[in-house]
């Protein structure tokens, strides 16, 4: 039977995330823990997130995460990371007065700002929170029979600015283009929540389970 951990440090939807996974992966053992063999022995691992990133890098590094997730990521394991989960993986956030992350994809979270404006003019709320459309960028086995332009779950103040274009994934448009989705190599990253996202959240993370890592 194949595993899939579920990385918990105190700070994600840990049971609506695993809930998804299971209704998703059969024959497949949902794991969520902290615990580094666990984890490192599962065939794929989710790092999701809610909340400050301040806090959740603290816990990340206190619980001696921050080496663990790199190490999942050096080996070739499949790695998802969901919201705050994708945040962290990059370099440096804005949020918290400045926050150092994991580094493992280049790139920084900025801040939509407190004057975002829609297409007509009107301000729009900070946090982005509810339904929008995704735009695939490449083609990649997670969006397998997912249709261009299906409509996620986000909830976010913060976005991510990866390094350069050949990161991202697909793109969303709240007030400005942001990078909803990045990847590279066995590494792949949703602003969005897939587990709030109806059908196309399924859809995502069963393509998840059935992806080795490479594209």
């Amino acid at each position: 039977m194949s595993t899939v951990a579920v990385i918990d440090y105190g700070m994600g939807n840990l049971h609506s995330v695993a809930k998804a996974l299971e209704q998703v992966g059969k024959g497949v053992e949902v794991v969520v823990s902290h615990e580094a063999g666990r984890i490192l022995a599962a065939d794929h691992v989710v790092l999701p997130g809610v909340g400050a990133i301040r806090d959740c890098m603290g816990e990340i590094k206190r619980l001696g995460l921050d080496q663990v997730v790199r190490q999942v990521a050096d080996a070739g394991t499949p790695l998802l990371g969901v919201c705050i989960g994708m945040q962290v993986m990059m370099d440096w956030s804005a949020e918290n007065g400045g926050t150092e992350c994991l580094g493992l994809l280049p790139g920084k979270v900025r801040y939509f700002g407190d004057d975002l404006k829609g297409a007509s003019g009107e301000r729009l709320k900070i946090p982005h929170m509810g339904w929008n459309q995704v735009e695939h960028t490449i083609e990649h086995p997670l969006w397998q029979g997912i249709a261009q332009n299906a409509r996620f779950y986000f909830v976010h103040s913060y976005y991510v600015e990866p390094a350069g274009p050949e990161l991202v994934a697909a793109t969303t448009r709240y007030g400005i283009e942001f990078a909803s989705a990045v990847c590279r190599d066995n590494v792949f990253a949703v602003q969005f929540h897939p587990e709030k996202s109806q059908h196309a959240g399924l859809q995502l993370y069963e393509n998840f389970l059935h992806w080795n890592g490479k594209t």
